[in-house]
């Protein structure tokens, strides 16, 4: 129900969820499918294309549901609200989300840690001692690092592309549509990343390239499996905290970490890490969400994502 006490139809909701999962993945094939656009000339190119297809999508998506809603679309502040795009309590949003999900990793940033050491005892055994000139060294080196880092067009997608505008479109813009259209809170959570996974089918058409049918459908299964985990994650975030930064920040760090490392014949400290941070991840994950760490008023509220009833 919207802040006017007005809803929409369960139908309407699903259907517009439905077509912006479809419109997320149809968009892509665009250029090359409907508007018969020549290959691109790089695999860079590629990316940027679809990079702005993805862009337009969101665009597209946002405005859909901004009519849909029952709510003042001339309204900005209102509007942002119910998306999720707040800059109150923004240090909150990134921080909280982000310590809370490196839990998960425990094990795993146990291991880049050992990793780490390893290369910096192979430095010293070389001879490779600290002094001015290895640190200016070790600058220069950092400098040259980030320029490549941010040029490599799979960082852009990995970071910065992939977590926005996948989390607009289908925690900001759908969120929203099925708790208005009177779906329960956990029923939204957990049906939301059903939309969420489908839009990650179109890796079968990429993984089939190299692989059989069912080595592919393995692959692409999988991945959707864990798509789907990390899918009620976010929305649980975003249901949690009201703020869209939660889910997009949780994503980027997903991302970069990859799957969780929960063995490693290295060290058994990897599983005991990977255990303890599994078991704090849980016993944490409702009280560093708390609504009233990430709003400045829940008692009595009429909100969109329903983090005032949730306590």
């Amino acid at each position: 129900m919207g802040m006017d006490g007005t809803a929409i139809s369960k139908t309407t909701a699903i259907v517009a969820c439905t077509s912006m999962t479809l419109l997320y993945v149809a968009i892509l094939y665009t250029p090359t499918f409907l508007l018969r656009l020549p290959p691109p000339d790089s695999f860079k190119s590629f990316m940027i294309r679809r990079f702005i297809c993805a862009a337009v999508s969101s665009v597209v998506s946002l405005i859909l549901c901004a009519f849909i809603l029952p709510v003042r679309i001339w309204d900005s502040a209102n509007l942002l609200g119910v998306y999720g795009i707040r800059l109150d309590h923004i240090w909150q949003a990134v921080i909280i989300p982000l310590s809370l999900t490196s839990l998960m990793y425990g094990g795993s940033l146990v291991l880049k840690c050992l990793l780490l050491l390893d290369l910096w005892k192979d430095q010293w055994n070389h001879g490779d001692r600290i002094s001015c000139g290895s640190v200016k060294d070790i600058a220069e080196k950092s400098i040259n690092w980030m320029q490549t880092v941010s040029s490599n067009i799979m960082v852009w997608r990995n970071f910065i592309v992939a977590p926005v505008t996948e989390e607009l479109v289908f925690r900001a813009c759908m969120i929203p549509l099925l708790l208005c259209g009177g779906l329960a809170t956990y029923n939204a959570v957990f049906l939301c990343p059903v939309f969420f996974s489908l839009a990650h089918l179109n890796h079968l058409r990429d993984t089939l390239q190299n692989r059989s049918l069912l080595q592919a459908s393995i692959v692409v299964g999988f991945q959707l499996g864990y798509t789907i985990i990390f899918g009620w994650y976010a929305s649980f975030l975003f249901i949690r905290t009201g703020h869209l930064t939660a889910p997009i920040i949780a994503h980027m760090f997903c991302n970069f970490m990859g799957l969780p490392v929960v063995y490693s014949q290295r060290t058994g400290m990897i599983t005991v890490t990977s255990i303890a941070g599994l078991l704090g991840f849980v016993w944490l994950l409702f009280p560093l969400t708390y609504p009233n760490l990430y709003n400045y008023r829940i008692d009595n509220c009429a909100c969109w994502h329903r983090y005032c009833t949730w306590k």
